[in-house]
């Protein structure tokens, strides 16, 4: 019996995500990468400089002999304007598992409200691996682009990452509203942001209470789509004290970010009434 096109398809798609690799270049993101039990790494391309840096522990954890190279004829494949400090580690890219264990599973030592960044259309790999940074640094639960029209796991973003792509889930869906969808079903409050705005961020927080809430980004310039917009719980803006009122999407993250887990304090120790 001929299998549907569907299932033909599907089954393409998780032969070539296994063939998949992903070079990371850089001393930390190398650093960590090797550091990372969960990591599946191929290939390792190091400076005899490189190598001191790392040292032989880091270098010993990976558990991979590096091919040392001269530093004038560096072998690895990157783009030519790549940073890559000598070191180069051929990798798979990181399966964090389903979203509804992502985000609802507990982080050890934390017992905070689950907290994801949902990215609308980001790109950019600077910006996508600098909110995965400003994610893990305030403990987010998760990081979720899409698989189209998103930012792919790539060493530019994970050099802009600093080390959190190793720590922070970063979820790659095919259908952001779906993902949406599955989120609010789960509890959780979708604040989108956007310039324009009707309510300020802290307004939009305290109006969601305790619940697990996803602050949504959209890509610089065409913001969040509609549909993404109409999903959404409450559309917030970042106040700004004068008339220039555009930030950055990674710097307006961080912003948020702080923003939630301010709210979440507040409510603790009880300068916040929960509605």
């Amino acid at each position: 019996m001929k299998k549907p096109a569907w299932v033909v398809e599907k089954e393409r798609a998780r032969r070539a995500a296994g063939r998949e690799t992903v070079w990371l270049f850089g001393l930390h993101a190398v650093r960590d990468a090797l550091l990372n039990p969960r990591r599946e790494r191929l290939r390792l391309i190091l400076t005899p400089n490189a190598a001191e840096r790392l040292g032989p522990e880091a270098i010993a954890a990976g558990g991979l002999v590096p091919e040392m190279a001269d530093p004038r004829r560096f072998s690895a494949p990157l783009d030519p304007g790549s940073v890559h400090q000598g070191a180069a580690l051929e990798v798979r890219p990181l399966a964090w598992g389903p979203l509804d264990e992502v985000v609802l599973g507990t982080r050890p030592g934390d017992a905070r409200r689950p907290v994801v960044v949902c990215l609308d259309r980001v790109t950019d790999p600077h910006n996508a691996g600098a909110i995965l940074r400003s994610a893990e640094v305030f403990g987010a639960r998760a990081v979720i682009g899409t698989e189209r029209h998103g930012a792919p796991e790539t060493g530019a973003l994970a050099k802009a990452a600093s080390g959190a792509l190793e720590r922070q889930p970063y979820l790659r869906v095919r259908n952001l509203a779906d993902a949406l969808e599955r989120l609010r079903g789960m509890g959780f409050g979708l604040i989108g942001l956007d310039g324009q705005g009707p309510v300020d961020l802290p307004d939009a927080l305290a109006g969601q209470g305790r619940r697990p809430l996803a602050l949504i980004l959209g890509a610089e310039g065409p913001g969040l789509r509609a549909r993404t917009l109409g999903l959404c719980d409450a559309v917030a803006r970042i106040g700004a004290a004068g008339g220039f009122g555009s930030l950055n999407v990674s710097n307006a993250a961080a912003v948020a970010l702080y923003a939630t887990r301010a709210d979440e304090i507040g409510r603790d120790d009880g300068r916040i009434t929960a509605t």
